[in-house]
């Protein structure tokens, strides 16, 4: 016995550690082949599903444009304009699981062709029908141009798919190939497998575990911080609104000393001066001539005054309506700034706030034009629509990139919390060299 034992030793050392080996290396390819065909089939299905709602979202674009040619509202243009953000995403994830095949990426290059041109030819009819051209967007929604788009795009996404679908079914004979490499080395190791499998098993479940807990972790911290950004922007949103309230407040009660303290002591002033002058009469020349500068300068002082209060607070907003201070408004500020300005103003009901925030989004509008946009015609409007009221500023200025407003621009950013603050919203719209438009839409009833 004791003969054999160490040449037995000696051999099942080796063996045991070819059976470790040979089990680690079947393992590993076994490993290996799996994650590769899982990956392809996952790739498959993910473009799959891109492809099917890729098509989903340029029927429902098309849809949303024909409602839109149909009835002219513009609440019609929603699902067109969801449709057309969420063909964007699909195509470019569709694009980067794509990227690695030459063949795919070819086609993936027409398709996105085919969808761009697609979406410029429903773009054309849209802007005709904003443009009024009837003769125009009837022309291009009668012709088969669109319908060919569609058969187009059909066409490369059965291509892909079909591909999509080669892929599919090779991935799924690798993973028979593995099967079957795996099967096979089992049989060869049985004990070492068995034992594998279960100390695979067993880290597996921990992992699993591990991972569970990790991600309910991350959850409520992430629950946590969300809840915590929503309560801050809420507090910071109700204090920017509470300052803006504060400071219209303030400039109400300084217009209010403005015009009854200053105001009264100037017109007091006025009044003596005027009978100190009734009562030298012309006897003296050159006491006269200081009397007239006097009451010139105490005229400049009171329109001076005048002025800053409506500044302040717009008295003709109180007294005249929405309309008429506008009138006032764009009045004035033509006779200033010498730019043509035309007003297209109908009676709204609104609140005395909104009222406020659609007088100041005005003025700052002018300001800002005359600051900035080298114009020479302005057009304001107010109108009806439905339970909306639309107000807008426009231009014919140098115009902006609206993506290089800084953070920093309080202006704009003041304007845009005024109007949300009211449950409206703002659109600053501005070519380069072809004007701006600063517009805002705001609820009738908001309390």
């Amino acid at each position: 016995m004791k003969k054999f034992s160490l040449p037995k030793l000696v051999i099942s050392l080796p063996v045991a550690a070819l059976v470790a080996i040979a089990l680690i290396v079947i393992n590993e390819i076994s490993f290996q082949q799996s994650v590769d065909a899982a990956a392809s089939v996952n790739e498959a299905q993910q473009t799959s599903s891109l492809l099917n709602k890729l098509t989903e979202q340029v029927l429902d674009a098309e849809s949303g444009q024909r409602g839109y040619l149909l009835t002219g509202d513009p609440a019609d243009l929603m699902p067109y304009q969801l449709s057309t953000a969420k063909i964007n995403q699909q195509l470019e994830k569709l694009r980067q699981i794509l990227a690695p095949y030459p063949s795919q990426r070819a086609e993936f290059n027409i398709l996105s062709n085919q969808i761009a041109s697609k979406m410029a030819e429903m773009d054309l009819s849209m802007r005709m029908r904003k443009d009024g051209n009837e003769d125009v967007w009837k022309f291009v929604l009668t012709t088969d141009v669109g319908k060919k788009y569609m058969q187009s795009i059909r066409q490369e996404s059965d291509s892909i798919a079909a591909n999509n679908q080669n892929k599919m079914e090779s991935a799924q004979i690798q993973f028979k190939k593995t099967l079957v490499f795996s099967r096979l080395g089992v049989a060869v190791v049985a004990l070492g497998g068995l034992l594998a499998f279960y100390m695979y098993l067993m880290q597996t479940k921990a992992l699993f575990e591990t991972s569970v807990r990790a991600q309910e972790s991350l959850k409520r911290e992430r629950d946590q911080l969300d809840l915590q950004v929503r309560e801050r922007t809420a507090n910071l949103a109700e204090l920017a609104t509470h300052l803006q309230n504060v400071r219209e407040d303030e400039r109400g009660h300084l217009a209010r000393e403005l015009h009854d303290e200053l105001g009264a002591l100037l017109t007091a002033a006025k009044l003596d001066v005027a009978r100190l002058k009734s009562r030298l009469g012309d006897n003296l020349p050159e006491a006269a001539e200081r009397i007239a500068h006097l009451i010139s300068t105490l005229n400049s002082g009171i329109a001076l005054k005048r002025r800053i209060v409506e500044d302040l607070r717009p008295s003709s907003l109180s007294h005249l309506g929405l309309v008429a201070s506008l009138e006032i408004l764009t009045r004035e500020f033509e006779e200033s700034s010498g730019l043509s300005t035309t007003t297209d103003l109908e009676n709204v009901e609104l609140s005395s706030s909104a009222e406020l925030t659609v007088y100041r989004l005005v003025q700052e509008s002018l300001t800002n034009i005359t600051k900035y946009a080298q114009a020479s015609e302005i057009v304001v409007s107010l109108l009806n629509t439905g339970s909306l009221v639309t107000v807008e500023v426009s231009d014919n200025g140098k115009g902006f990139n609206p993506q290089d407003i800084s953070p920093g621009s309080h202006g704009l950013n003041g304007m845009r919390h005024r109007v949300e603050a009211a449950g409206g919203k703002l659109k600053v719209s501005s070519t380069q060299n072809a004007g701006t438009c600063i517009s805002a839409v705001l609820p009738k009833n908001h309390s």
